[in-house]
C-alpha cells in the first residue's frame, strides 16, 4: 500500500479542509481526493483545484451539512451527484458521489450512485486520472495509474475502444494528457492509435465548444505540432473542422518560432488553415469567440511576408494604422500574435508594444472646410492623405497635409467621371 506524505500534500490541509474531513468521518463516510489532484501530487505539483469523491449520496451529504449549518452552493450539480459545501463561509469544496455508467451515447452518460470505489474508477478515461487519495495519504490505484505516471505512459482504463465509445471527446483528452505526461513526442501505443482511427468519426456528435476547449490545451501545450499531426494522421481532422490533408512543414516552422512564448491557440492552428474559407469552416464547426475567429482571418490575410524578407517595425505599424477605431485594441493583440507567428524577435515585439501611434490629424470636417465634396471623392482624398501620413512615419502635420489637398483634388478631378460611374453602378447593384 502506497502512502503519500509530501510538502505539496501537507500544504492542502487548511482549517477548512480539516473541517470537511471531520464532517464525513464523524458521520461514517469516506472522502478522498479524486483524479487530477492525485495525479498532480504524484508529480510533485501542488494542485490548483481539488476534486473529492465520497461513498455518501447527495441526500446524505445534504443531511450532514444541514445538521452542521454548513451552507451549500451551486445546487445544479446535485443531479450528477455533486454537492458543494462552503466551509466556514470561506472555502468551497466540490464533493461527488461515486458513480457507475448505466448507459452512454458517446456524449453523455446516464449514471447511478454506488459505494464501490473500483467501479467508479473503472468508468474514468485514463489510468492516470482514475486514482483516489485518502486524506490520510493512502493511495487507491486500481488500474496502475501510478506506474503509468512513473513511466510517463498515457493509457486508457481497460479497453481503449470501449472508453472512447463512451465519450468520443476522450480522443482529444488522450492527446492533451499525452502532451502533459509523455517525455517524447511520438511514443504512442499503436493499439491506442488504432482505436482512435476506428472512432474518429464519433467526434462528429461532440459539440464544437467542447472540442475547442480541448484543442486549445493541446495547441498551447508540449509537443503541439507532433500531436496535431498525429490527430490529423488518425483521421480526426475533418471531424473537428480541420482540413483533411495539410502540409506539416508550416506547422513545425511556426511551432518552433513559438517555443518559450505565451501564444494564442489560434496562432499555431492558423499555420494549417490555408485561407479565409478554411478559417470560416473551422469557426462554423467550433463556434469560436469573435477574437479567435478574427485572429484566424487576420493571420491568414497578413502572414505573406517571406521568410527571407526583413521584418521591420514599420510593417506592423502600418497594419495598426489601418485598423478600424472600434477594433484598435484587438488589432494590436492580433499583430503581436502575427509577429510571433512570423518569428519577429523579442526586441521588435517589445518595440511594437511600446509604440503609441500618433493621431491622424485629418477628419471629414477638415475636408469640408477645404471644399472637398462629400461622397466617394472625399473617401479618395482622405485615403491619399492617410497614405502620405503613413509614408512619412506618421509624422506629417495637419498643415502639411492640408497643403496637399488641392493637388489631390486636381489629380482626382480627371477621374471624377469614373467615380460617378462607379457610384451609379453601386447604387443599381444595391437596388437589385
Amino acid at each position: 500500500m502506497m502512502k503519500i506524505d509530501t510538502p505539496e500534500f501537507r500544504a492542502l490541509f487548511t482549517p477548512e479542509l480539516n473541517e470537511l474531513s471531520r464532517l464525513f468521518l464523524e458521520n461514517g463516510y469516506e472522502i478522498r481526493l479524486a483524479g487530477g489532484p492525485v495525479r498532480d501530487l504524484l508529480l510533485g505539483i501542488e494542485p490548483k483545484d481539488l476534486d473529492f469523491a465520497t461513498n455518501a449520496t447527495p441526500d446524505q451529504m445534504k443531511e450532514i451539512f444541514e445538521k452542521n449549518q454548513v451552507r451549500m452552493i451551486n445546487n445544479r450539480g446535485e443531479q450528477h451527484g455533486t454537492v458543494t459545501p462552503r466551509i466556514f463561509d470561506k472555502e468551497n469544496f466540490e464533493v461527488t458521489t461515486l458513480r457507475i455508467d448505466v448507459s452512454t451515447d458517446g456524449r453523455h452518460a446516464e449514471v447511478q450512485f454506488t459505494d464501490d470505489w473500483k467501479l467508479d474508477a473503472s468508468r474514468r478515461d485514463l489510468t492516470i486520472n482514475s486514482m483516489f487519495l485518502g486524506l490520510d495519504g493512502i493511495l487507491y490505484d486500481f488500474f496502475g495509474g501510478s506506474s503509468d505516471l512513473k513511466e510517463r505512459r498515457v493509457r486508457f482504463v481497460g479497453e481503449a475502444d470501449k472508453r472512447i465509445k463512451e465519450d468520443y471527446l476522450r480522443i482529444l483528452r488522450y492527446f492533451r494528457f499525452y502532451g502533459r505526461i509523455a517525455t517524447t513526442p511520438n511514443s504512442h501505443d499503436e493499439s491506442t492509435l488504432q482505436a482512435i482511427r476506428d472512432n474518429a468519426s464519433g467526434l462528429d456528435i461532440i459539440s464544437g465548444e467542447r472540442i475547442w476547449s480541448e484543442l486549445k490545451k493541446i495547441l498551447t501545450g508540449r509537443y503541439a505540432a507532433d500531436l496535431i499531426m498525429c490527430l490529423l494522421d488518425t483521421g480526426c481532422g475533418p471531424h473537428v473542422g480541420l482540413p483533411k490533408e495539410v502540409g506539416g512543414s508550416s506547422l513545425s516552422i511556426v511551432y518552433s518560432r513559438l517555443q518559450g512564448l505565451e501564444y494564442e491557440a489560434m496562432t499555431l492552428l492558423s499555420s494549417i488553415l490555408q485561407d479565409d474559407s478554411d478559417v470560416m469552416h473551422f469557426h462554423q464547426r467550433m463556434k469560436l469567440s469573435n477574437f479567435d475567429r478574427d485572429l484566424g482571418f487576420f493571420i491568414a490575410e497578413n502572414r505573406g511576408i517571406k521568410d527571407n524578407e526583413l521584418l521591420s517595425l514599420k510593417t506592423y505599424q502600418l497594419l495598426l494604422a489601418d485598423a478600424k477605431p472600434e477594433r484598435f485594441k484587438e488589432c494590436r493583440k492580433w499583430i503581436l500574435e502575427l509577429m510571433k507567428y512570423q518569428g519577429a524577435n523579442a526586441s521588435l515585439r517589445e518595440e511594437f508594444e511600446a509604440w503609441q501611434m500618433p493621431r491622424f490629424p485629418v477628419n471629414g470636417h477638415t475636408l469640408v472646410q477645404h471644399k472637398v465634396p462629400r461622397g466617394k471623392l472625399m473617401s479618395v482624398v482622405l485615403s491619399k492623405l492617410k497614405n502620405h501620413w503613413k509614408d512619412n512615419d506618421f509624422n506629417a502635420t495637419l498643415e502639411e497635409l492640408e497643403k496637399k489637398i488641392p493637388d489631390i483634388l486636381r489629380e482626382a478631378s480627371g477621374n471624377d467621371l469614373n467615380i460617378e460611374k462607379d457610384s451609379a453602378v453601386s447604387k443599381r447593384q444595391r437596388r437589385s
